[in-house]
Order: C-alpha cells, then sequence, then structure tokens
C-alpha cells in the first residue's frame, strides 16, 4: 500500500521526514499535530508516513503528508528482526531521510538499530502510547520530540479539513454507539431511548456510524428510524467516513477512534465518556463535551445525556 499526494501539490522537496506511526484510529488521529507541526516548520521538506492502510489517506487527503506507506508490509520485516535481511529499496528509502520519528514499540531498539546500519538519519523517538499517570493530554505528550528540532508551543488540536467536505447536508446529526472495549460503551437501551427521542423531539436526520462490531447495535436502532430520516455508515473507509462527518449538524459517541475523527473535521461532539483517563484521551478543542458518571456509563442516565445533546447541538 502507498497513498501518496498528487504531485501539484507537493512542495519540491528540501529534504525527507519520516513519521512511523503504529496503533488503532485513536492513536494515529492525536499524531495529527505532529504532522501539521513539521509541515509547517519544514514547509519544503517531503514528509513521509509508515501507518497502517485504513488511516494513511487521511493525512495525505489533508496535505499533512506526501505519501504513506504501509508499515506491515514485507520488505519491512526484516527491519524488526535482530540481525535481519534489510531490503535494498526500503534501506535506500531510509537512507534519504534526514530525520525520523518513531513513536514504534521498540523496546530492545531492535528498528532502531537496523535503521542505523542503513541510515544516518537523525533518528529521534517518541511514545508509541501516552503516559496515562501524567495526565496530560496524549496530543501534547506526542508532541515532546519535536522539541528535538526547535518546535515548541505547537497546535495540540488535531484537524482534518480538505476540499469538497461538509456542505449542503445540514440536518443530520451522527451516532456511534460501539467503541473499542464494552466497558467504554453506554447500554444500547438507553441509545434506543435516545433515538426515540431524536426521532419523536426533532426534526434532524440519523447517520449510524460503526464496523462489524457494531453490527446488532446498528440493526436495532436503524429499526426505529423511519427510512427517510435514516443513514447507515457501516465498514466507511476512514477518509470517506470523515467526509460523511463533516457534513453533520453534530456526533455522540463513546471514547473511540471515531470520535476522534469526528472531533478532528470540527463537527460539536459529545463524548460518553467511561474508565479510560479523560485528561488524557478526551479529544481536546472547543466543540467537544464530555458526559460521565462516577458509577460508570451504565449509570448515566438518558435525561442527562438527551439534555447534554442538546446543549452540544447548540454549541457554535
Amino acid at each position: 500500500m502507498t497513498v501518496e499526494a498528487p504531485s501539484s501539490t507537493t512542495s519540491a522537496p528540501q529534504g525527507r521526514i519520516l513519521v512511523i506511526r503504529g496503533g488503532a484510529i485513536g492513536d494515529f488521529i492525536v499524531t495529527l499535530p505532529v504532522l501539521a507541526a513539521l509541515r509547517e516548520r519544514f514547509p519544503r521538506a517531503r514528509l513521509e508516513l509508515l501507518t497502517y492502510p485504513n488511516v494513511a489517506p487521511l493525512a495525505v487527503r489533508a496535505g499533512l503528508a506526501d505519501e504513506a506507506r504501509a508499515i506491515e508490509s514485507r520488505p519491512l520485516a526484516g527491519f524488526f528482526a535482530r540481525g535481519g535481511r534489510l531490503d535494498p529499496a526500503e534501506s535506500a528509502r531510509l537512507a534519504a531521510c534526514e530525520v525520523i520519528f518513531s513513536y514504534l514499540y521498540d523496546p530492545d531498539g531492535l528498528f532502531r538499530d537496523n535503521v542505523a546500519r542503513v541510515s544516518r538519519a537523525q533518528v529521534i523517538p517518541g511514545p508509541h502510547r501516552p503516559d496515562e499517570a501524567l495526565g496530560v493530554p496524549a496530543s501534547v505528550q506526542l508532541l515532546a520530540p519535536l522539541e528535538r528540532l526547535a518546535i515548541f508551543d505547537a497546535d495540540p488540536v488535531p484537524r482534518l479539513r480538505w476540499a469538497g467536505m461538509g456542505g449542503g447536508q445540514g440536518g443530520w446529526i451522527a451516532l456511534h454507539p460501539g467503541s473499542g472495549s464494552p466497558s467504554k460503551n453506554w447500554p444500547l437501551e438507553r441509545w434506543e431511548g435516545l433515538v426515540d427521542r431524536l426521532v419523536g423531539s426533532t426534526d434532524l436526520g440519523l447517520v449510524l456510524v460503526g464496523g462489524d462490531a457494531e453490527g446488532d447495535a446498528l440493526g436495532r436502532l436503524g429499526a426505529r428510524i423511519p427510512g427517510p430520516r435514516r443513514r447507515l455508515l457501516r465498514g466507511e473507509p476512514l477518509d470517506g467516513l470523515a467526509g460523511h462527518l463533516s457534513a453533520c449538524q453534530g456526533f455522540i459517541g463513546h471514547d473511540s477512534g471515531i470520535t476522534h475523527l469526528a472531533a478532528a473535521v470540527g463537527i460539536p461532539c459529545m463524548v460518553l465518556w467511561g474508565p479510560s483517563s479523560e485528561a488524557v484521551w478526551r479529544p481536546p478543542g472547543p466543540r467537544v463535551r464530555t458526559r460521565s458518571h462516577p458509577g460508570g456509563l451504565a449509570a448515566l442516565g438518558l435525561d442527562t445525556v438527551w439534555e447534554a445533546l442538546r446543549a452540544t447541538l447548540a454549541c457554535p
């Protein structure tokens, strides 16, 4: 997999910077400020990514990277093994880099040592996962390694915009009833009650978002929504989903990568927050509101969420 920006939008290369980022959707999105800060500070450099194919188009379409390649590709396998056989083409790519930011989990330094065999690039390590004990937002922690290049006080808010996003589809709200863990989810019966109120008390159309894991929930919620007011986005590619979300009036979901995506496209978001650290993982930005309960999400009442959602949708 290689995703590359059109040549007409790529500045003449003046050095190459590589950012390596694994992890899930949310992990990638909170790394977007790193790409934005590098793009702003070094606008003529060629900025490349090694990441997962599902998230790569987000950065390229938003102009935050010139090219993205698959981190799990077979030619790269040797770089993750002790004394591995190093692919000549990948070795040449790494040798052409001036700076490499690695957010990999590399406790034994295998990747770092193998890169040093083929490249004289400055390798700057970053945390593969933010330290929750610090109580500092994830994006701020991921920006810290950029201080090695004298980049300070970068904007920590992930932002995703490209031509054609939004416009012409107001009056819809997106709902994502899932997450990466059942412990982060509001009970489905409460979601059904919320859908009933939205259908009965507003004229909004409802966009149901999810993947295979949310299949049952999407089916149950969809059955409660009149056809003309229902849209289903199941398994949508992330760049396409970002475009759909940007056209919505608002979003409600849990602590999940899709919520981070919705916040990054700039729409008002209501997040039903579960057990993870809100100080670290809450999507930053003035249009994000959260609701939680000391007793867990099972104790979070429908009336509380309804009033919070109404306030969120009225948020400028």
